[in-house]
């Protein structure tokens, strides 16, 4: 029973239910073996800044806190983006890393919607959602890995609580990710940095997370605490965590997923979201929801996909 659990959790990895997904995810542990699973020193964060950076080194201009509001059409195609601070950006091509739902939904009117409508869009099915709780230590931990699967004791209950339940269950099973094994330099000498990712239903469970979600760090600290991180709790000196309410609101997931689109068959590969709008001229897409698919390494490929889909800059 071990062994089928760690064949098969790896749809997890994308936001899919391994008992609900097509067989093909299972490539994931393939390919984590055949090539290795790679880390940028100083973080997630890096690869921010390294995008940053190439898009300054290229003369883009970056507005930031300017979160857009409307995409203005016209002859079906985009003709401008209107932010909440009132900017209007003219414009006759747009590539959105925003979840499709949320953009279609929210920002093009339906009457320019044939193909994804609010009753189409209704239909999509989102990925679970995560609680993530980050924390540094002012112990060491050296005999940890960089990354730890902590499995709970019930594997296919526990999703079925997640997936298609959508309730908060008593038990859980953890991500630990241990950075510093890696990059000492993420955090002061003598100390250790940590995440800790428990999945969890999305927002269409209804939980309230402002209520719930003190206790549930609490919970997971403490099996923690008893486990594989002994005495974590009295050596604790930050942590914060997010809930899938920081996905729908901040990072305007739809229903606060974490990953998107549900990887089932359905909505994988070609039956995802194109990269290329199919009903507005102009108007493209990358990101978890998009062609290829959820994760860091697959949302870098959907831009990869999209440069070879963007008509180039006319001459000058």
């Amino acid at each position: 029973e071990r062994l089928r659990q760690v064949f098969t959790f790896q749809p997890l990895l994308v936001g899919g239910n391994p008992f609900q997904t097509t067989s093909i995810y299972l490539l994931i542990h393939w390919l984590e073996r055949k090539w290795g699973v790679f880390f940028p020193k100083g973080g997630t964060g890096a690869i921010v800044k390294g995008l940053v950076r190439l898009l300054e080194e290229l003369g883009a201009e970056i507005h930031y806190n300017s979160p857009v509001e409307r995409i203005e059409v016209k002859d079906g195609g985009v003709r401008s983006v209107h932010t909440s601070n009132g900017k209007q950006i003219d414009c006759d091509l747009v590539v959105s890393n925003a979840d499709p739902v949320v953009a279609y939904s929210k920002w093009i009117d339906r009457g320019l919607r044939s193909k994804h409508s609010d009753r189409s869009l209704s239909r999509r099915r989102s990925s679970m959602g995560l609680f993530v709780a980050y924390f540094g230590s002012k112990k060491l931990y050296p005999e940890l890995a960089h990354h730890t699967i902590v499995m709970g004791p019930r594997y296919k209950g526990l999703l079925d609580d997640i997936f298609n339940r959508r309730v908060l269950s008593e038990d859980f099973s953890l991500y630990l990710h241990a950075p510093t094994r890696s990059d000492p330099g993420l955090a002061p000498e003598g100390h250790e940095a940590f995440y800790v990712l428990s999945p969890v239903p999305n927002n269409k469970s209804g939980i309230n997370w402002e209520k719930t979600g003190a206790e549930y760090f609490d919970r997971i600290m403490t099996s923690l605490d008893r486990g594989v991180i002994p005495g974590i709790k009295s050596n604790l000196v930050t942590s914060k965590f997010i809930t899938p309410d920081y996905f729908e609101t901040s990072l305007r997931s739809a229903d606060g997923a974490g990953f998107g689109l549900e990887p089932r068959f359905s909505q994988s590969a070609y039956f995802r979201f194109h990269n290329r709008s199919e009903d507005i001229r102009g108007l493209y897409f990358v990101g978890a929801s998009t062609h290829p698919g959820a994760g860091v390494p697959g949302v870098l490929c959907s831009a990869k996909v999209l440069d070879r889909m963007i008509p180039p800059a006319p001459v000058v």
